[in-house]
């Protein structure tokens, strides 16, 4: 008889679920997707929904419910630190006792109610770092692999090595709070003026803008940074355990002043702070990989955690050639242990045999809802609006693929929703890599974000080492590499001079490459390599805007707008597309443009934008 697992994560970052049946990855999505709240941390009730509908299956029939953490272990943790730190932490426990007392300590309560009191059976809860451990491992293509795990805290422990055999894992060193390697970038992104837990990303993305001028302050007067990569932080410049800011007033005077607000301009301090705080992550990232590997003796790597989804950092530590090959989840971080939990119950726990298979077991990632061409069709009826359906797929990737050749902005709506932060080309706003342009029109009057961060490239696989310095796959678009020399642009002494400039739109909009809108100011790209094993109708598009342009690229960013979750329904994609100056949207088989449908009064305009309103 089949053995399904249900995997669960909820109440801090990115709540989730996951099924498993024998072993397969069976549906998987975040609860953001469903109730439109950016990183809604509630009961994954809706995705848990979702999932059990995916998997045609009740909730008397789930064999095992995995939640993805210890929570008496994590209480343990919070009271424990509140205590250490009394009186000053007094604020901070009032604040989160009650939601534990309400929700967080009553899991099983919680769990039996979303399943409607169906489900009696047992509750499961691995620790934090098993579940990151296992997300990373058992869906890899390894048979034996090292395992890395780096996050801000779960339980106690906020990093940990472990070692990964068939259908088996061994955590062999944890590393425990306060001292942790996501919670000192984190502190970084606080005093940058960026949201904790969001904000992360915009933090790397702004490093290359900076020098590492701060790089050797953190690590005389913040960390105490070990040979195998463990360190020690420096709590008097952190306020994290016991208070409700990341650093302390020490913290400010060894960095110049105190943190920026979120809403004053970036100046070249958060640049360079942003570039040091990079910087000194990747050397301690390569000394945990290089002990992980004195460890093991593992020729691969899985990654997972947090701080996994430092793509920057990935890449670097691919180039550094500590190991044959590395592998991260599409989704690294918490929602991930949803996935990971019901995967530990399943190999570690049930003994399920494993067999590592080419690629990954992950399915592309496409682990969410799906919307057929009829439900697509019906409801672009019902809201009148004026679309032309395409029968035969070599029509409808023949004029997408024009449309973005003629520098159109198509939101591309297909398949099965992608599991994890990235969009990789399921739910994605497409666009042309070479219009120099394009990132910046993409930034301000599509994502309403920005205008430094960067943009992805999605490239044929077998392209990939002609644009790039990257001789493997990277499908879930968390490898950042050099675009190659030959493709590079040389700079004239006007375009050098505004890359000084403090204005970031005047240097972001200096053209660095053949592939001017996807190329980071220090020649860098986070690829996505697309294959149709992978990626079906997607890859084919892209071969499509080949055969016409010449170029197997094309710009890709999530479907959403700046404090949106990524759309899940056509609905969802409907109203992005409304909203913001996106030229043509795609719908499965259904293709609709901007200027065909009735255009909105101001006052409507407006009200749709502010559904979108900044986080």
């Amino acid at each position: 008889m089949p053995r399904s697992i249900l995997g669960i994560s909820a109440y801090f970052h990115d709540s989730a679920a996951a099924l498993v049946t024998d072993g397969e990855v069976i549906a998987a999505a975040q609860e953001e997707r469903f109730t439109r709240k950016k990183h809604d941390a509630s009961f994954p009730a809706h995705a848990v929904e979702y999932c059990l509908r995916e998997g045609k299956i009740t909730p008397e029939k789930i064999d095992y419910v995995a939640f993805y953490e210890k929570p008496l272990l994590k209480f343990d943790r919070l009271l424990d630190t509140f205590v250490a730190s009394a009186p000053a932490g007094l604020r901070a426990f009032m604040m989160a006792v009650p939601l534990w007392i309400k929700q967080k300590l009553h899991l099983p309560r919680e769990i039996t109610r979303a399943l409607g009191g169906a489900y009696t059976k047992r509750i499961v809860f691995p620790s934090h770092h098993e579940s990151h451990a296992a997300s990373a491992f058992f869906p890899s293509p390894f048979e034996e692999a090292a395992i890395l795990t780096l996050d801000g805290v779960g339980e106690w422990d906020t990093a940990s090595i472990g070692i990964g055999r068939g259908g088996k894992i061994e955590m062999l060193k944890t590393l425990r709070f306060p001292h942790s390697l996501g919670l000192l970038y984190s502190a970084f992104t606080y005093f940058c003026g960026f949201r904790v837990n969001s904000g992360e990303y915009k933090l790397m993305g702004l490093a290359p803008y900076g020098e590492p001028k701060y790089a050797d302050t953190i690590r005389r007067e913040l960390i105490d940074l070990k040979d195998d990569g463990s360190l020690r932080l420096n709590m008097r410049h952190f306020n994290f355990a016991g208070g409700l800011t990341m650093t302390s007033r020490s913290f400010d005077t060894l960095f110049g002043g105190p943190p920026r607000q979120p809403e004053d301009t970036i100046t070249q301090r958060e640049m360079d702070l942003a570039a040091s705080i990079q910087s000194v992550t990747t050397e301690i990232v390569l000394r945990m990989a290089r002990h992980a590997k004195a460890l093991t003796g593992a020729r691969n790597l899985c990654l997972a955690g947090g701080v996994a989804l430092n793509c920057v950092t990935n890449g670097e530590l691919l180039r550094a050639k500590i190991f044959d090959d590395i592998w991260i989840p599409s989704a690294a971080g918490d929602a991930g242990g949803a996935l990971g939990a019901a995967m530990f119950v399943s190999h570690q726990l049930l003994g399920t045999p494993r067999r590592a298979q080419p690629g990954d077991s992950l399915k592309g990632a496409l682990l969410g809802p799906a919307f057929n061409d009829a439900e697509v069709r019906a409801f672009l009826d019902a809201k009148g609006a004026r679309h032309t359906h395409f029968p035969r797929e070599s029509e409808l990737l023949t004029h997408v693929a024009a449309a973005l050749g003629e520098g159109k902005i198509v939101g591309w709506f297909q398949g099965r929703m992608e599991f994890g932060p990235r969009a990789l080309g399921s739910r994605s706003i497409l666009g042309d890599p070479r219009n120099a342009g394009m990132q910046s029109r993409m930034n301000v009057r599509i994502k309403f974000r920005e205008s430094f961060r960067p943009f992805a490239p999605s490239c044929l696989a077998e392209d990939a080492a002609h644009w790039f310095d990257l001789d493997r796959e990277s499908p879930y678009m968390l490898l950042v590499a050099p675009v190659r020399a030959e493709h590079r642009l040389a700079l004239d002494d006007a375009q050098r001079a505004l890359l000084r400039d403090p204005d970031l739109c005047k240097r972001v909009n200096v053209p660095r490459s053949a592939l001017p809108a996807i190329t980071h100011v220090d020649f860098s790209a986070r690829v996505q390599t697309v294959s149709e094993e992978r990626n079906g109708r997607y890859a084919r598009l892209i071969r499509e805007f080949k055969r016409q342009t010449g170029c197997g690229v094309l710009v890709n960013t999530s479907f959403n707008v700046r404090g949106e979750p990524i759309v899940c329904t056509p609905e969802d994609a409907w109203r992005c597309f409304m909203a913001c100056d996106m030229d043509v949207l795609v719908l499965e088989n259904c293709v609709l443009t901007k200027e065909d449908q009735p255009q909105p009064t101001a006052e409507s305009r407006e009200q749709r934008l502010r559904e979108f309103s900044p986080d």
